[in-house]
């Protein structure tokens, strides 16, 4: 009998003349968690949506259940039961959870709703789920909205599962949820692929880990014979050191004051609630909080991009030792006060970076207003785009070409390059690490620290709680809009700010229980 549920064969990718993928060959096995690992521009993602039929080969065979097949749709892939979910969910907010699970299928049973809302619960008590079938999505955690993916394809038939970086936004409890409903898929034979960068995660979950490296297929290990430091090396081709060198803070003053914010959106929900906390130079404050928590808007506020009802933001200029207030100013007025606040936004291409432009335009929009003649001065962005690429090894044809053709970790790496080089006072850095390789999130942490000991005063927004504890000093945990406390790095742990994440009754702490 044959167990294998896909097979990849010499499969090969070229867009232009680079080649996403050289010769892969992969088994998948019935019954089984894959996780794919590999560097940013490694081709993971291009490899899963050919086998979703997002992209179609150029070169090789693709088998499944050992049968050769043609795959040049996602129509096609759920033909053949296979299903991917996305790391941007794909939902109409509007739509109750059994509307999107049949959202696009064909056939008069779509209208029937209630006969849908049971097929969905009857999946949900196979597999574990908790998910209410008549619940709108706008009113849905982010776990939720994944649930519904996750079930969405489930009902489709998917025997094999594909998982784009599954628990990038779940609380340390969602994610062992997912992790025991995985596990009840890999025990109904279901095959899994899952594409992360949290060895943690591989090492606990996974039974087998592949990995690429420049688009070639490296190899398949058993995980149970792999470590972080090995699947590392596998990745990188050389030995990588995996410790985050945390430094004490020297002499740390008072850089930030946040005091009372508040803001609403245009429905007059609050979106930031009496929100107070300080920022001293010389250390790393970091913000922890699900998805929507209000981390955005509360940088937004701060740089001068959120309109605040009230509340106050006071900044100590280290060059004047005046206290500045922030609130109600443009970001251009806090510029030109000599107040340097370098923002990384979560949408990188949408916020930080225009798409379309080069590496060096892009240097130079930080630039242009300085100019004294009609003419824009490129030696100075030139030498500084060329800088990023090669300290933080940017993987790119050269410096002009459109960063909206690079891989997601390499435009990161231009964003932050593009905002530590201004030599900022205070570093705001949303998600830096987001979607990066091992590799490049510890010289991400590096660069921190170095700002770090440079007194900048550092707030880090990530996702990894691990990651919040080994780089921080404070971690202010954010929910609902709310700060439910803020905690000594050294002495906390992952349980307790996952607890603090989902209660935002100001100043509960997990130990009170």
């Amino acid at each position: 009998m044959n167990n294998v549920a896909i097979e990849l064969r010499g499969i090969t990718k070229c867009f232009g003349s680079v080649v996403a993928n050289s010769n892969v060959n992969l088994k998948v096995y019935k019954g089984e968690i894959l996780s794919l690992l590999g560097e940013n521009g490694s081709g993971k993602t291009t490899l899963m949506n050919m086998i979703s039929g997002i992209y179609h080969p150029d070169q090789g065979h693709i088998l499944v259940n050992g049968k050769e097949v043609v795959i040049n749709s996602p129509h096609d892939a759920f033909e053949y039961k296979i299903g991917m979910i996305h790391q941007h969910f794909k939902l109409v907010d509007l739509f109750s959870a059994a509307e999107n699970v049949v959202l696009g299928l064909d056939g008069e049973g779509r209208f029937k709703l209630d006969e849908i809302e049971k097929q969905v619960l009857e999946i949900s008590n196979k597999y574990g789920f908790n998910i209410d079938p008549k619940k709108k999505i706008y009113d849905m955690s982010v776990s939720e909205k994944q649930t519904v993916e996750i079930i969405k394809v489930l009902y489709r038939g998917a025997d094999i599962l594909i998982l784009d970086e599954p628990t990038a936004v779940l609380t340390p409890q969602e994610t062992q949820k997912l992790f025991d409903i995985l596990r009840r898929m890999r025990a109904d034979g279901k095959a899994i692929i899952i594409i992360t960068h949290k060895l943690h995660e591989v090492l606990e979950l996974s039974d087998k880990v592949a990995v690429l490296r420049r688009g070639e297929y490296i190899g398949t290990v058993n995980t149970a014979e792999a470590t972080e430091e090995s699947l590392t090396e596998m990745m990188v081709g050389k030995k990588v050191e995996l410790n985050i060198n945390r430094p004490e803070p020297v002499n740390p003053t008072e850089r930030l004051r946040v005091m009372n914010i508040d803001c609403k959106n245009r429905d007059g929900v609050k979106l930031l609630d009496n929100v107070s906390f300080s920022v001293n130079a010389g250390e790393i404050l970091g913000i922890a909080g699900i998805a929507g928590s209000g981390q955005r808007e509360l940088l937004e506020a701060i740089a001068g991009l959120q309109k605040l009802d009230s509340g106050s933001i006071i900044y100590n200029n280290p060059k004047t030792g005046a206290e500045e207030e922030l609130r109600d100013k443009s970001p251009l007025q806090i510029r030109e006060l000599g107040v340097r606040l370098s923002f990384v936004p979560e949408d990188r291409l949408g916020m930080g970076l225009v798409g379309n432009m080069g590496v060096v335009d892009n240097m130079m929009l930080r630039s242009y207003r300085r100019g004294k003649s009609i003419f824009l001065e490129r030696k100075g962005p030139t030498e500084l785009a060329n800088r990023i690429i090669q300290e933080l090894e940017v993987v790119t044809p050269s410096a002009e070409t459109p960063v909206r053709r690079l891989s997601g970790g390499n435009v990161q790496k231009v964003l932050l390059g593009r905002e530590i080089s201004s030599s900022p006072t205070l570093l705001m850095a949303a998600y830096p690490v987001r979607g990066l390789d091992i590799n490049s999130s510890y010289l991400i942490y590096d660069l921190l620290n170095e700002q770090k000991k440079k007194g900048v005063a550092v707030i880090f927004v990530g996702e990894d709680l691990d990651v919040l504890i080994d780089l921080c000093d404070k971690i202010l945990v954010i929910g609902g809009g709310c700060v439910s406390d803020v905690i000594d790095a050294r002495s906390t742990t992952k349980n307790e700010i996952g607890y603090l994440m989902t209660n935002t009754k100001k100043g509960r702490r997990a130990s009170d229980e």
